[in-house]
């Protein structure tokens, strides 16, 4: 085998490599959303999977307790429902009907146990 064979052998396979342990670390985060309604059809599927809901925070129903650590509230669409819980910290700026995506797992087949709540600041969409 020659010198220039044995080259190339070599760069193919540091490629091969490099685009592998690229694809495994960038799979992680290619995580999507599925909607309030997409997870209550699918909820028996879905039941214990890391997963990320988008919805609306019902009106009236956020639970916050006095230091923070513990948040309750529902998420909603506009024709199903699920109870959020997340004992994590949550965004400043967490508030009734707004748009969240909450990344969790699903227990049971209506309470999301939140690791994370991520919110949206609709102002800065807005058209001025």
């Amino acid at each position: 085998m020659s010198v220039r064979t044995k080259l190339i052998a070599g760069m193919l396979v540091l490629i091969g490599v490099t685009v592998y342990v690229a694809y495994l670390g960038a799979s992680s985060s290619w995580q999507y959303y599925v909607t309030v309604d997409e997870c209550a059809a699918r909820s028996t599927q879905l039941a214990g999977r890391q997963i990320r809901v988008s919805g609306r925070v019902a009106h009236d129903s956020l639970q916050m307790s006095d230091q923070h650590s513990e948040v309750k509230f529902v998420l909603c669409s506009a024709e199903n429902r699920i109870e959020a819980v997340c004992s994590k910290p949550v965004p400043d700026n967490l508030a009734e009907d707004m748009d969240v995506v909450v990344e969790g797992r699903l227990a049971g087949s209506n309470q999301l146990r939140g690791d994370k709540v991520l919110t949206r600041c609709a102002s800065k969409y807005e058209s001025q």
